[in-house]
């Protein structure tokens, strides 16, 4: 009797228990079995948006898009197998008349021990195999999908550079993107439909969001099998923005040949290696050309870069195309950087109405320093100064306010007079382009100086006490020299010398600069004073034409000299295109016209060539342009970077004074002319109609 009550007891035990259960999975969790549930039946996809294309001020198109069959395979799915996914590998490779070990290579992560070609994206998405394929190759692969698992064959849209190499490392690539920046972006985890790339580089990466557009969702109702029954729900992808930018195509190329054939011209009595040319709007900062030789094709990166030419773009042999030389690279600028010195003279003290002598050399601190060529001036006015490049005017200038700051052991906080003007002239710092990866450029001082005399004190004590093994087996002097040198900057290389600061008021020694910083420079020069952050980027217009978000122009800061110094400035580099150092690039233009007011520059780093720049802006009388030439090795900044100037200056207001200028209207000056790229002598204000359709309306220029 005890027993029968014990086990209707445990019955009705387990029948509360189970009552209970119940009541838990259909209450408390019946919202996540019914998200299970719906997960079994539903699957959700992201839908890619088209990417927005990129064009130049007028609307004609730097970077747009193709159509294209594009092969892939699922990573994990290959791997997975008991062999590796090496049997579908090889009959795919039949199929697509492709070599096993390609595609082997293709299907590697890339590492840092892993040559190229490898799969630089994440592993999760699928990894591509073979490009631009034949649609009834892709069309077998599809039908066929048993024999190929874990492959398929789909369209894709791909970015096309119609304009070839012109501007590439100002636009930039696609890449796939990582594992590590999906795990790192929200954005991309949220939006990432496992085919889309990101911006690796320029106006690609830093306008990456919006060129990207909005990814669509796609809710399929599927059955136990897995097979679509029907569409439960969709939201069309949202296509990327246009970026319409500030560039003009027309002056990009002009900027680009006129760079290519200017070093060739420097050859063979100068390396010429590498150079650049920045054209800026000056009321804007808005980048209207923007040249750096070396260049690449941005369609190298498509479908997975082999090894060598990998190799061969980060190679210094090769000149290293994918540096950006007006942004990236910094070089000392020479005589260009006498306006920030002439700026920090006459602020502090030395008068614009008086006159300073131009000896030959001069002797200061115990060395001598000489003029260009050892040409002695007489007495004259800081305008001549500029104009013809008197350097010992401003070797003085150097060693009185090093002198003033208190020497090698100043007494009180040193003024630094120099350096913060130059600071104030933009130079040291980024300028704030829409575009990564920027240089600040170098300017030194008495902070910097003892900087890396504490970075650099270490190995320079072992040197000071080893010496230079390896120079002395074939160099013996310059080992002892070396070796020297190495102790007296162990020693007291914390000391802001007076070599130093000489030689800073010339834009040498440890002064570097980019392209792009002394373009801005002139560019606020010309303006009155604003400096800009400059811009690619112009606006950023939808795909239908319906909205427009222009990119307003960024003011940074305002050149720290007084209204007569500014003017003083502008007055002195007038001259020197006309009787200075740069006449002779500027014989023959028609300065009555289009009047140009530049300096030019030649800078000295020891072990290379002498570098050439020229930096100027036109019209002197009203400027709207900037115009920076730099030429690596390539001579003296009359010689080689002002005929590139002028080359552009020729291009944009369509003048053409050289000796073969074939047909066209000659003036009374033996000047020819034909069509100005910018008609007007002015970029495009306005910006290109994008229709309701997606069609661009090209600008009439």
């Amino acid at each position: 009797m005890i027993g029968l009550v014990l086990a209707q007891i445990l019955v009705l035990a387990l029948f509360a228990l189970l009552a209970v259960r119940l009541w838990y999975l259909q209450i408390p969790m019946s919202e996540h079995y019914r998200d299970l549930a719906v997960a079994n039946h539903h699957q959700q996809l992201l839908i890619p948006a088209t990417r927005g294309q990129i064009l130049d001020s007028s609307g004609r198109s730097l970077v747009s898009n193709r159509a294209e069959l594009v092969v892939s395979a699922d990573y994990h799915e290959l791997l997975g197998m008991e062999d590796g996914g090496e049997k579908v590998l090889g009959d795919l490779s039949k199929v697509l008349d492709v070599p096993l070990e390609e595609l082997r290579q293709r299907m590697r992560l890339c590492g840092p021990e892993v040559s190229r070609p490898c799969w630089p994206g994440s592993p999760y998405q699928p990894v591509t195999l073979a490009e631009d394929v034949e649609p009834a190759v892709a069309l077998k692969i599809m039908e066929s999908a048993e024999d190929f698992p874990g492959i398929s064959a789909q369209v894709q849209a791909v970015r096309e550079y119609p304009q070839g190499e012109h501007g590439s490392q100002m636009l930039g690539y696609l890449q796939p993107v990582t594992q590590e920046e999906l795990d790192a972006r929200e954005d991309l985890r949220t939006q990432f439909t496992g085919i889309d790339q990101v911006g690796r580089d320029g106006v690609e990466a830093v306008y990456d969001a919006q060129l990207r557009g909005t990814a669509g969702k796609r809710v399929l109702g599927v059955n136990n099998h897995g097979e679509v029954m029907d569409v439960i729900s969709e939201t069309p992808p949202e296509p990327g923005k246009h970026l319409v930018t500030h560039i003009d195509l027309g002056v990009q190329k002009i900027a680009e040949e006129a760079l290519a054939e200017g070093m060739a011209n420097a050859r063979p009595r100068y390396k010429a290696d590498s150079g650049a040319a920045v054209v800026l709007d000056v009321r804007t900062g808005g980048v209207v050309a923007m040249a750096s030789l070396p260049t690449y094709d941005p369609a190298i990166w498509r479908g997975g870069i082999d090894q060598e030419t990998f190799d061969r773009m980060l190679s210094e042999d090769a000149g290293e195309p994918l540096l950006s030389r007006a942004v990236q690279g910094t070089y000392p600028p020479g005589s260009t950087f006498k306006v920030s010195s002439l700026a920090a003279a006459a602020e502090n003290g030395y008068s614009l109405r008086s006159t300073y002598a131009c000896p030959g050399s001069v002797s200061l601190a115990g060395q001598s320093y000489e003029n260009y060529e050892g040409q002695g001036q007489g007495s004259l006015d800081l305008h001549r100064a500029i104009v013809i490049s008197c350097n010992t005017v401003f070797y003085n200038f150097g060693y009185q306010m090093w002198k003033e700051d208190g020497g090698l052991h100043p007494e009180e906080e040193p003024k630094e007079a120099m350096a913060n003007m130059a600071r104030g002239f933009g130079f040291g710092s980024p300028t704030g382009i829409d575009l990564p990866y920027e240089t600040g450029g170098r300017i030194p001082d008495r902070d910097w100086k003892r900087t890396f005399w504490q970075e650099t004190r270490e190995n320079n004590c072992y040197r000071g006490e080893h010496g230079y093994p390896e120079v002395a087996e074939s160099d013996p002097s310059r080992a002892n020299y070396l070796k020297l040198l190495a102790y007296e900057q162990c020693v007291e290389g914390f000391e802001w010398r007076a070599n130093e600061a000489i030689n800073f008021a010339i834009g040498q020694g440890d002064v570097l600069v980019s392209p792009l910083q002394l373009a801005n420079a002139y560019a606020a020069i010309a303006n009155g004073g604003t400096l800009y952050e400059p811009r690619i980027g112009k606006a950023l217009v939808s795909a239908d034409g319906s909205e427009v978000e222009e990119i307003e122009p960024v003011v940074r800061g305002r050149l720290p000299v007084g209204d007569e110094t500014l003017r003083y400035i502008q007055k002195a580099l007038t001259d020197v295109p006309k009787e200075g150092t740069a006449r002779g690039a500027f014989a023959n233009f028609p300065q009555d016209e289009v009047s140009i007011a530049g300096k030019t520059g030649s800078a000295d780093v020891e072990g290379r060539q002498v570098s050439s720049w020229f930096a100027s802006y036109a019209p002197a009388d009203d400027p709207q342009f900037a115009i920076v030439v730099l030429v690596s090795q390539g001579g003296t900044g009359g010689m080689t970077s002002a005929p590139i100037a002028r080359a552009i200056y020729d291009g944009i207001y369509g003048f053409d004074s050289s000796d073969d200028a074939g047909e066209g209207e000659e003036d009374e000056k033996g000047a020819s002319s034909s069509r100005p790229l910018l008609p007007g002598g002015k970029p495009a204000e306005e910006l290109p109609s994008i229709r309701p359709d997606g069609s661009i309306d090209v600008l009439d220029r």
